[in-house]
């Protein structure tokens, strides 16, 4: 493989930039810029030198030999410091080496996977923990990351295999009589799996809104409040507020931090019937995000119908709250009356839904699942049916491991490589 490199930091001015280079001529970069390299993970001050022998920086170096790095291979990475000049300097420097160039987006994780240092389910993960913006979705990637969707699929396959084991027994001896307790522990061993798998992908749903963030809709009647209850929320002013009704022609969202959890706040138009095009369109698309988000605050003044559109944990609160009797139901984002409680009360409910969240993050583990789930479901009927067709029973548990194999990434792995390195930043 050719020797790459990429600044791991960020562009502009910081207190270090760290460079990394991976490949097997790490040791041709250290001679050309620093000297010979140093012990192997202990930090090492030198002094780097550009192509004409001339002071560049002094940094810090780390040695990584092959087999103990982030990719597998040799890694020599350049703690420098973080003036852009530096950092360029440098880059340009290992550029003008024979056999190094610039690492693409996600080609050092990339090589991780391809030396066996992470999976593909590890992969995906570290780019959602990179992309992370909560506590719920950094805590929800490091359980992917450390590797417990792998061992938990290590654990079903490895069930599956004794299941297969059990299976060729049967059919190598088909002729002679076989223990009585063959069958039970063979659909015991299948239920089990079957059960697991269903348990994760009745999860995903969950999990996915903790990656992507849940939708929480504001709605009511036109200049009920909503888009000041939104700015009140949001901390600033996010929606344009008028006397005047109908101003919200569009849905308004703005992402908020709600107790770790990814939360979008939506102002929808205001319900009403109108003959305006432009604000019935508005209150369309209003009143479909609303049903699709998965949670929904009620601006209640008057006597507007909401039945169509209230589903379970649905909060339903009066309007203008500032004006007329104090109630307990109030709220009024005009002098944040209410407010800290409604905060509370989505927090918890969102917070309790949360705690039903899997391992499966991504649709591409959901579905991998869920062919296995299938193959077993097709594999247990027949065992229910007809025990004289175990090769029947063989094959649909062959296509269960399969499917679990995809989702580590020990099969059909580059159909899915590109998409998910194209996210990843060059550092990684």
């Amino acid at each position: 493989m050719e020797t790459i490199f990429a600044l791991s930091t960020a562009q502009g001015k910081a207190g270090i930039a760290v460079i990394r280079v991976s490949g097997p001529d790490v040791s041709v970069a250290a001679k050309a810029i620093f000297g010979d390299l140093p012990p192997p993970r202990i930090a090492s001050r030198r002094f780097l030198v550009d192509a004409n022998g001339a002071r560049l920086d002094e940094a810090i170096i780390i040695y990584f030999p092959e087999g103990a790095s982030f990719t597998g291979e040799s890694v020599l990475e350049f703690q420098t410091h973080g003036s852009q000049a530096v950092a360029s300097a440098l880059l340009s420097r290992l550029g003008m080496l024979p056999g190094f160039r610039a690492a693409e987006p996600g080609e050092f994780t990339r090589r991780a996977l391809v030396n066996g240092r992470l999976d593909l389910t590890q992969v995906e993960a570290l780019g959602d923990l990179l992309e992370s913006e909560t506590e719920a979705q950094r805590l929800q990637s490091m359980r992917v990351f450390s590797g417990e969707l792998a061992e938990t699929a290590a654990a079903w396959r490895e069930r599956l295999v004794r299941a297969l084991a059990l299976l060729n027994v049967v059919i190598d001896f088909s002729d002679e009589e076989i223990p009585g307790n063959v069958y039970p522990d063979l659909r015991e061993a299948l239920a089990s799996v079957r059960s697991s798998l269903e348990a994760q992908i009745s999860g995903y749903a969950i999990a996915e809104r903790i990656r992507a963030g849940f939708e929480v809709a504001i709605v009511g009647a036109p200049n009920v409040g909503k888009s000041t209850l939104l700015n009140a929320l949001a901390g600033r002013e996010a929606a344009i507020t008028s006397e005047f009704a109908g101003t919200t022609r569009d849905v308004i969202e703005v992402r908020m931090d709600l107790g770790g959890l990814p939360v979008t706040f939506l102002d929808t138009a205001g319900l009403r019937e109108t003959d305006d095009v432009v604000e019935s369109i508005g209150i369309a698309r209003g009143r479909a995000r609303a049903q699709a988000a998965d949670l929904r605050v009620f601006l209640r003044d008057g006597e507007l119908d909401f039945s169509d559109l209230v589903q379970a944990d649905d909060i339903i609160l009066r309007a203008k709250a500032d004006i007329g009797k104090p109630s307990d139901d109030g709220i009024s984002g005009l002098t944040g009356l209410g407010v800290d409680a409604l905060i509370r009360r989505i927090g918890s409910i969102l917070g309790e839904r949360a705690q039903g969240g899997g391992l499966a993050i991504r649709a591409r583990h959901e579905a991998a699942m869920r062919r296995g789930e299938e193959a077993l479901v097709a594999a247990l009927a027949v065992l229910d049916e007809d025990l004289s067709c175990p090769d029947v029973v063989c094959e649909e548990v062959q296509a269960a491991v399969r499917a679990l194999d995809c989702l580590v990434g020990r099969i059909d792995v580059e159909t899915v490589l590109d998409e998910i390195f194209a996210t990843f930043c060059l550092g990684k």
